[in-house]
């Protein structure tokens, strides 16, 4: 049992943790909280070289060997989701425990809100409209409706769902392409499924990616898909970057097909580079990584992460992805 710790939260860039309820679950320890964000190594090391349990938003900040190795009071790293910014096996030789509830049962109705959003504001050019209007134009172009249009959920998760749900509300034709167990969960639904990969991108006219990155579906999307899709067509990422083959989209929208995309998530984050071509096409919406960034999504959030510390405190570690450190301990 462990009544008090020392606990670190890396990257709260507005400050929002401690005015949420699920705060209160960190009373009695000694928090601090940074809202800036670094990845400067001396840095973070000094920041943390009395940190007891380290909580992280999402893939902000990478926690590497070379950082764990100076972090010799760190016990546990309390997270949510999929962590390829943490180096898994060198806590596991450090005998840091690394927790991270996958929320596979919890739908995720933020990000799902934020892709219909980038759907809408892609297919109507919102973004490039107010723009003009801003700069003294009246309509610069005609938009497209999404009522019968064809509407492609690659992959068929928890947010997939929710995305493949907003397209029939819209009247939209909704097909989905995943694997054969989400297939059947897709067809139970009253969804149509699609014949083939080649034919899901040749046929959609709005393809959104909803998949976790792995090893199996990182590139997943290739040059070849993108080419066959349609000039009219919109495709929307706001997954992970990397499920799109590297280089591919810019390619692919310089080429014409598909015509539009609207993307929350890049290839290395955070974007600060404004040459960054993504953000220089007018074919384009692009936002920065605020798929989950909402107070009701970090409440829901915070709360296994705070609850994931309370019960390593109990002794009774929870979600922990390096099992190994337990037998050592």
């Amino acid at each position: 049992m462990v009544d008090f710790m020392k606990i670190a939260i890396l990257d709260d860039y507005f400050d929002t943790l401690r005015a949420l309820p699920c705060f209160q679950k960190l009373a009695g320890h000694d928090v601090t909280v940074w809202n800036d964000h670094t990845q400067d190594l001396d840095t973070l090391a000094q920041r943390l070289k009395e940190t007891e349990a380290l909580v992280l938003i999402r893939e902000r900040t990478e926690i590497r060997a070379p950082l764990l190795a100076r972090l010799d009071k760190l016990k546990l790293i309390s997270q949510r989701s999929v962590y390829p910014h943490i180096d898994i096996d060198a806590c596991t030789r450090r005998g840091v425990i690394v927790s991270s509830s996958q929320h596979a049962g919890t739908p995720c109705y933020a990000a799902a809100e934020l892709t219909w959003g980038l759907v809408l504001a892609a297919m109507r050019g919102i973004p490039q409209q107010m723009a003009a209007l801003q700069a003294g134009k009246w309509q610069i172009g005609v938009g497209n409706s999404l009522r019968d249009k064809t509407l492609g959920v690659y992959g068929y998760g928890r947010i997939g769902r929710e995305i493949a749900g907003y397209g029939r509300v819209f009247g939209m034709n909704v097909v989905v392409c995943a694997r054969e167990a989400s297939l059947a969960k897709a067809r139970m639904d009253g969804y149509a499924t699609a014949a083939g990969k080649a034919a899901f991108f040749e046929e959609c006219d709005v393809i959104s990616l909803h998949m976790r990155l792995a090893q199996a579906t990182r590139g997943i999307v290739t040059a070849g898909d993108l080419a066959r899709m349609k000039p009219t067509a919109l495709i929307v990422n706001t997954s992970r970057a990397p499920l799109i083959e590297p280089g591919a989209l810019v390619g692919a929208l310089q080429a014409g097909r598909p015509g539009m995309a609207a993307v929350d998530v890049y290839e290395e984050e955070p974007v600060l580079d404004t040459n960054n071509p993504l953000l220089s096409m007018g074919n384009v919406v692009c936002t920065p990584h605020i798929g989950y960034v909402t107070r009701e999504e970090y409440e829901i959030q915070f709360a296994e992460i705070f609850d994931q510390i309370t019960a390593y405190c109990d002794g009774k570690p929870i979600n922990v992805v390096n099992p190994e450190v337990l037998a050592t301990r």
